[in-house]
């Protein structure tokens, strides 16, 4: 099956030309995560993942729902080729917020995209720090995006590491290489990720959006709202009605048919705050 363009165009408020060039790949970057937010409802409620077209399409799509990465990117991947742009899935290490020296599992995707004779690395599922742009891969120095600047930097072993711009300072975001990734790759990260009774994607909430000049974050009853420029504002949400107001309100997203999620709001806004 492949995607429906029309409803995906729709989805996320896009009208331009429907070619390969690098205009039109950075203009659905930018536009992608600013309509589907980055959430983990069906891992929070125990309920399965899937990674087939179909279901991307019923939930990302139709559904009013967001996803992760291996959600987002996946439908991206399967729009780019739609368009005739050449795509190679790949994975990643994750090292935001991770002691240094730790090795994470290789839970993160990206994608490889090129167009017009040069390679971008995209990726519109990377949570509260997602690119709103494509990253030239053979660059090495800092490449602007309609929010933070970014760059990609070798680290000692040889891997390529994504990194922003953040209070001036720059962050690691995750680490990644060219080695070849298969689908069963993927099938086997989102079945961690979704999954696993360790996984931070099920023993939490998570969700994030950006907009212009803004990005929106959720960590359980935590909401943050990152203005460019301008700082942080942290709020806790202290009540089932309030994060459900902060999911459909600014997380965009469509609640209904979630069974159980009220109660498990309710137990993520009793916990302490940060």
């Amino acid at each position: 099956m492949s995607i429906d363009l029309d409803r995906y165009f729709a989805r996320v408020g896009y009208d331009g030309p429907r070619d390969n060039s690098v205009a039109t790949l950075r203009r659905l970057h930018e536009l992608h995560p600013q309509a589907i937010a980055f959430e983990n409802l069906d891992p929070l409620l125990k309920r399965p993942v899937k990674l087939d077209p179909a279901s991307l399409q019923a939930k990302l799509v139709g559904g009013g729902r967001g996803g992760y990465c291996f959600e987002h990117n996946s439908l991206f991947a399967a729009v780019l080729r739609q368009l005739g742009f050449g795509v190679e899935e790949a994975t990643a290490r994750v090292r935001w917020s991770v002691p240094e020296g730790m090795t994470t599992p290789r839970v993160h995707c990206l994608l490889f995209v090129e167009a017009e004779g040069e390679d971008y690395l995209a990726d519109v599922g990377f949570g509260g720090n997602v690119l709103t742009a494509p990253l030239k891969l053979a660059s090495r120095e800092e490449q602007a995006t309609p929010h933070e600047p970014f760059r990609l930097v070798e680290d000692e072993d040889g891997h390529l590491v994504q990194e922003a711009k953040l209070g001036g300072e720059w962050k690691p975001l995750y680490a990644f290489d060219f080695a070849h990734t298969h689908p069963v790759d993927y099938e086997m990260g989102n079945w961690f990720t979704s999954a696993h009774p360790e996984s931070i994607f099920v023993n939490g909430l998570m969700g994030a959006r950006a907009e212009a000049g803004k990005r929106y974050a959720l960590r359980d009853n935590q909401l943050a709202v990152h203005t460019l420029g301008r700082g942080t504002e942290k709020t806790t949400l202290k009540s089932a009605g309030e994060l459900r107001d902060a999911l459909t309100d600014l997380f965009k997203l469509r609640l209904d048919a979630l069974e159980g999620l009220d109660p498990a709001l309710a137990a993520l806004a009793a916990r302490p705050g940060a």
